[in-house]
Formats: C-alpha cells, structure tokens, sequence
C-alpha cells in the first residue's frame, strides 16, 4: 500500500508573485517540513498557462497573467522544488485529468493528503475530482499547509471539501 501526497500549484506567482498572499508565504516553511518528513510518494501539480492566456476563459474572468510557462513565476518555489523527485504534473485548468492518470497507474493507494494554493481553487477542484475517481481511498487536506484567495474563501473550500467526505486536519492550527 502506498500514501501519496500531492502538493498544489506552490509556484512563485501565487506565493509572493502575481497573485501571492500574505497567508501563501506563511506556509511555505511548513509545506517544506511535510514533504521532507512524508513517508510516501508525493507529486507536484504546476498551473500552467500560454501566451494567450488573457484570452482564455479564465483570463476572461481572472485578467491577471499568472504562471505563463517558463516564466519564474511559473517556477514551483526554489526550496520547494529541490525536494522534487519527480515530474511536476501541468494542469492548463483548475483540476487536473493528468493527476488522475498519475494516480490510476499507482497500485494499492492507501490515502492521499493534498496541500498547497490555492484552498479554494485549484486544492478544491483537484481534491474533489480525485474522490471522484478513487471514491474508496481516503482523501485528506491539510489545511495548516493550504492558503486561499481570502482567508474567507479557504474556509469555505475547507468547509465543503468536508461535506464530500474529504478529511481535514490541522485546521485551527
């Protein structure tokens, strides 16, 4: 059996670049500690946005260039991304087909904890397309290691991740 933890889009641009957050920075000491002391396999998600981004669908409803590959704020955080050991996971959209892919070549998951930014965006969507998938593996948050848009938002994310029979810890943390 095997644990995974997946860590959220901890790209430069939603830690302290175009759209990062007081509340964002704050976590990345205790991200660091999660992943050095998880005895698991963990993954890494990377939004990852084109040129044109402006024009896409959430350009239209979040105009803020964020993550454009190749750019530093497309970058996982330095401290972060040296604990990488395997491919980040992009994801042009909030939830990722392509983590679950990951996921279905695993064999025996025994859980899988997600942390990382943002708790009521892209932590929300992917948290809640792998209990689709994977309806029988225990899901878990890690709310002392995710940030929101607002602390307003990340509780309600937290909040409704619970009423879908996702786990949250740490919360009041």
């Amino acid at each position: 059996m095997s644990k995974i933890l997946i860590v959220v889009d901890m790209q430069n641009d939603f830690i302290d670049g175009a759209l990062g957050t007081k509340e964002a920075v704050a976590i990345v000491p205790y991200v660091k500690k999660v992943i050095e002391s998880f005895d698991g396999k963990v993954l890494f998600t990377r939004d990852t946005h084109s040129e044109n981004y402006m024009q896409t669908q959430e350009g239209k409803n979040l105009p803020v260039p964020h993550c454009i590959k190749g750019t530093d704020g497309w970058q996982i955080q330095d401290e972060l991304d040296a604990l990488r050991l395997t491919e980040a996971i992009d994801k042009p959209t909030f939830g990722s087909s392509a983590l679950v892919d990951v996921l279905k070549a695993q064999d025996n998951i025994e859980s899988i904890t997600f942390l990382g930014l943002c708790t009521d965006i892209c932590v929300i969507s992917n948290a809640m397309l792998v209990k689709a998938f994977f309806p029988e593996v225990p899901l878990t948050v890690d709310a002392k290691g995710c940030a929101g848009v607002t602390p307003e938002s990340h509780k309600r994310a937290l909040e409704a991740m619970k009423a879908c029979q996702i786990k949250v810890i740490n919360e009041d943390e």
